[in-house]
């Protein structure tokens, strides 16, 4: 049976990683490279869609990057200046071919491509109110809403209709859009998910981290605030700001794991962030013992910061495969515990006998956690203590991470204790909420106003969540949505700066 690998079974999934070009020669080539270094943001499939004139062409396929777009026959027939592209880990709308981003349509102004990153939290809603009207979908993915509601849009001009379906949309989003006369990137009002700005040449350039910029050369100017629109026509970017001032919400947890440790989110580098997260969490959870191990790789730069605030000896007592894809072949039931040392093993003569504290970057279902505990003793080890790069995980995300319900989550069936008893650790702890927000650079965590979305966390989602059933999950509709755009107020591009 073809399953995924254990220890990506317990990990939040990365949402998905956009990449646009503007005004290069061999511009699908561009987004290709750039899709590579977003690969981590999405292996499940992958799409480019290319502008030549007004022409528009686009190749889309499930899988990675690689071995999809790295042929002639597919790149020759992706001509033109303009191109976007998209990687995919599916949080809204199934697997499918039909699915893959970006999406295509003809517009009364002509061909329409858009790549989204992040997840609509109405688009049940409005799914259902376009229907109704006469829309017929062609995708069960929440994108397509935006297209319909751009179609359907009783403004003018482009950008006023694309200003007004926005409006309509509750959630998180960063958008590349391509038209026949350019391309738009714009960021939701709370800036929830990421999006950067880079230029190489007269090329001015898109991407969900700024690692992808650096694949292609391309300088990082800055990155797209929270509700800016950014138009790029004829070599020229203008912003336009639709929304007004917002307090801006983003991801935290783009510093805890989905982000490159070699990117720059939001002003700030990943790798320093998360080496303070490792510190913080030293300074409140300290611990006797022999060596510092991450759980590879996304516990390292933790693991690092803790063993020099505390410290500690850093090693590498897990070693990893890079050999082993996200899926493996499982001979069956009897092997089936034996999975888990295709990508990682214990360096057992460095454990034995050792008594060490081990530094990952979250803990989900828990099954990965009770694995590596269990892989270190087998090793040998005296005593595993687990220590955690976040705050527990007790809610789900809406805002385009694939998260599992909230029954599925440790720690929101569990206290500290009994997820420690669990995985069979010899002590658990998670750093605290405020100790994060001082690794990423705040005082401590306001409760009014927070500074960034950590919903998954504390269950304060920053937005109405139309789509869930308040019955079911009343608990998690913790709602700061003073920020949240306007849905009546009218949308005029004369109103934007």
């Amino acid at each position: 049976m073809l399953t995924t690998h254990p220890f990506d079974d317990d990990k939040l999934r990365e949402e998905c990683g956009v990449f646009g070009v503007a005004g290069a020669e061999d511009a699908a080539a561009m987004v290709a490279l750039g899709l590579h270094a977003l690969q981590h943001r999405g292996q499940e499939a992958a799409g480019i869609t290319a502008r030549n004139g007004r022409e528009f062409y686009s190749h889309r396929a499930l899988g990675p990057v690689a071995g999809n777009f790295d042929s002639a026959e597919v790149m020759d027939k992706l001509k033109g200046d303009y191109a976007c592209g998209h990687v995919r880990y599916s949080t809204t709308g199934a697997g499918t071919l039909r699915n893959i981003q970006p999406l295509e349509a003809d517009l009364a102004s002509g061909g329409f491509a858009i790549a989204h990153n992040g997840n609509i939290s109405n688009a049940l809603k409005l799914r259902d109110e376009l229907v109704r009207s006469g829309s017929i979908f062609q995708s069960t993915s929440d994108t397509e809403v935006i297209i319909h509601l751009l179609a359907t849009s009783p403004f003018r001009t482009l950008l006023d209709k694309f200003i007004d379906a926005l409006r309509k949309v509750e959630g998180a989003y960063s958008l590349i859009c391509m038209t026949p006369d350019g391309m738009i990137a714009c960021r939701d009002p709370l800036g929830i998910r990421p999006l950067v700005i880079g230029k190489v040449g007269d090329a001015y350039i898109f991407a969900s981290e700024t690692v992808a910029l650096d694949l292609v050369g391309a300088e990082y100017i800055r990155s797209v605030d929270p509700g800016e629109l950014v138009i790029v026509t004829d070599g020229e970017l203008r912003s336009h700001r639709p929304f007004g001032d917002t307090h801006a919400r983003p991801c935290i947890f783009e510093h805890v794991y989905f982000s490159r440790p070699d990117s720059i989110v939001d002003g700030s580098s990943v790798y320093s962030v998360r080496k303070e997260i490792g510190a913080q969490l030293a300074i409140e959870n300290p611990v006797d013992a022999d060596y510092v191990i991450p759980v590879p790789d996304s516990g390292t730069p933790a693991a690092i910061g803790y063993a020099e605030k505390s410290g500690i000896p850093f090693e590498l007592g897990i070693i990893r495969s890079h050999y082993v894809g996200r899926t493996f072949i499982q001979p069956g039931d009897g092997v089936r515990h034996l999975g888990v040392k295709l990508k990682h093993n214990a360096n057992r003569p460095l454990v034995n006998g050792k008594k060490i504290v081990l530094i990952d970057d979250s803990i989900v279902r828990g099954t990965t956690s009770l694995k590596i505990v269990q892989m270190m003793r087998e090793a040998g080890a005296a005593e595993v203590h687990m220590r955690i790069a976040s705050p527990p995980t007790m809610h789900s995300c809406f805002y385009g991470v694939n998260t599992p319900r909230r029954e599925k989550l440790l720690a929101a069936m569990k206290s500290v204790q009994q997820m420690c008893d669990y995985i069979q650790a010899d002590s658990l702890a998670f750093i605290s909420i405020d100790g994060l927000y001082r690794a990423v650079g705040e005082d401590s965590r306001q409760d009014i106003q927070p500074q960034y979305c950590d919903a998954c966390f504390t269950g304060a989602y920053p937005t109405p969540l139309t789509d869930q059933d308040e019955k079911e999950q009343p608990d998690q509709l913790t709602l700061l949505n003073e920020s949240a755009p306007t849905r009546d107020e009218p949308a005029l591009a004369e109103k934007v700066g």
